[in-house]
């Protein structure tokens, strides 16, 4: 079945509530590149080094991080519908407050917040359109890649436009359009069923005791600090304006939305999912390492290009963390995202230090062995991604196909 097909099930073809949550999704997805094309007007209005500006990527995906462990907590007690809400609220309020900020520390403490919000919002909202979506699980992991791959190009271009006048304007600007996307939720979510069983905060560690998503957790891992290091430390290699900056990463996020949810699907269907994956952060990781030592153009070209490659990682690594593992989505996705996340943390402060130790060269070459890494732990467990995967394959179609016939 074509997912973007308009009949019943498609992608296009979703109840107002799934379309809320998306819209809302991008707009979350959006303040993660956001800062991207003014990090260094940032430095420059704060009086801060390129490290110390790069804590603004840390504290949010640390305590992102940290916080998914809350997500199912939090969500299983008050519903879908008023996590969301929580999340949303909490971005409104520190995305604000960043803009107000007179000194790194304490942006890097609204950040902060901010990632708090964000992982109620992100991890919820994925539960909610997978549970929502008409045409089960494939539908919707494709329509939450689409609000991934929109949000992280748009969040640059919104960075630069905004932040040419000033780097606190995208903060500001960040805040009201989540205020929209609460209102949107609140017109347009009703209150989502609470599971039968509360999760407790040691369940997405318990999930990890299974070696299928284990093995994807720790491969995500690996490519996540590949991802992070082109999104937050080339922009200090590329020293644009921000509207140049902007648009090279609205390009890279125009690639990232197309290879995610039109070219990866046809590469799995054709070569399997395993293959698509290994391949594709093996050429990320070539890619990498050219833009580390090209010229200033083909640094230009290869972090563009960097983004068809991400696209790719995300779809599957997504499918992979909901479908490898027999707990339940969100607890499997919880389990996942707090292990990934650390790179995600680690990865913008870690490169800036590295080109202090070393050179400039060095930070993408430990980026290009690190989604080495990530298919080598593919090609090491395949045997457990494969077969636990198509078993629990069948399991879930038949479930999706219960949902939709109920609908």
């Amino acid at each position: 079945m074509d997912p973007f097909d308009a009949g019943a099930g498609g992608i296009l073809r979703q109840p107002k509530a799934v379309w809320a949550t998306a819209g809302a999704s991008v707009v979350a997805f959006m303040g993660i590149g956001l800062v991207d094309p003014i990090l260094p007007s940032i430095a420059a209005g704060l009086d801060a080094t390129p490290s110390q500006v790069s804590l603004l990527f840390t504290s949010y995906f640390l305590i992102t991080a940290v916080a998914m462990l809350l997500t199912g907590f939090v969500s299983s007690r008050i519903g879908g519908r008023r996590t969301l809400l929580l999340g949303l609220a909490f971005v409104v309020v520190f995305a604000g407050l960043a803009g107000t900020s007179g000194s790194v520390a304490e942006l890097v403490g609204f950040r902060a917040g901010w990632g708090l919000g964000n992982a109620l919002f992100v991890s919820t909202a994925l539960a909610v359109i997978v549970g929502a979506a008409a045409g089960g699980s494939a539908a919707a992991i494709l329509l939450y890649e689409s609000a991934l791959g929109l949000g992280m190009a748009c969040g640059p271009l919104l960075g630069a436009l905004l932040g040419d006048a000033s780097w606190r304007y995208p903060f500001f600007g960040t805040a009201f359009l989540m205020a929209v996307g609460f209102l949107c939720i609140t017109a347009f979510l009703g209150e989502q069923p609470k599971p039968a069983r509360r999760t407790s905060l040691l369940d997405p560690l318990k999930a990890l005791g299974h070696g299928g998503l284990a093995s994807a957790a720790v491969s995500a891992f690996f490519y996540n600090y590949t991802f992070f290091t082109v999104l937050a430390f080339t922009p200090f290699v590329l020293d644009m304006t921000p509207y140049r900056s902007g648009a090279v990463f609205f390009a890279w996020g125009v690639l990232l939305a197309v290879f995610s949810v039109i070219v990866a699907p046809r590469l799995q269907e054709r070569f399997g999912s395993l293959r698509v994956l290994g391949g594709s952060l093996v050429l990320l990781a070539a890619d990498v390492l050219v833009l580390g030592y090209g010229d200033h153009a083909t640094a230009v070209v290869c972090t563009v290009l960097s983004g068809a490659f991400i696209g790719v990682n995300n779809t599957v690594y997504t499918e992979l963390a909901l479908g490898v593992s027999d707990a339940p989505r969100p607890v499997a996705s919880a389990g996942y995202n707090f292990v990934r996340w650390f790179a995600a943390a680690a990865a913008p402060y870690l490169a800036p230090k590295i080109e202090e130790w070393t050179d400039l060269h060095v930070p993408f070459v430990v980026a290009a062995a690190s989604a080495v890494l990530g298919a080598l732990v593919v090609l090491v467990r395949r045997n457990a991604l494969t077969h636990e995967a198509e078993e629990l394959e069948t399991r879930h179609a038949a479930e999706d196909g219960v949902a939709v016939f109920a609908d």
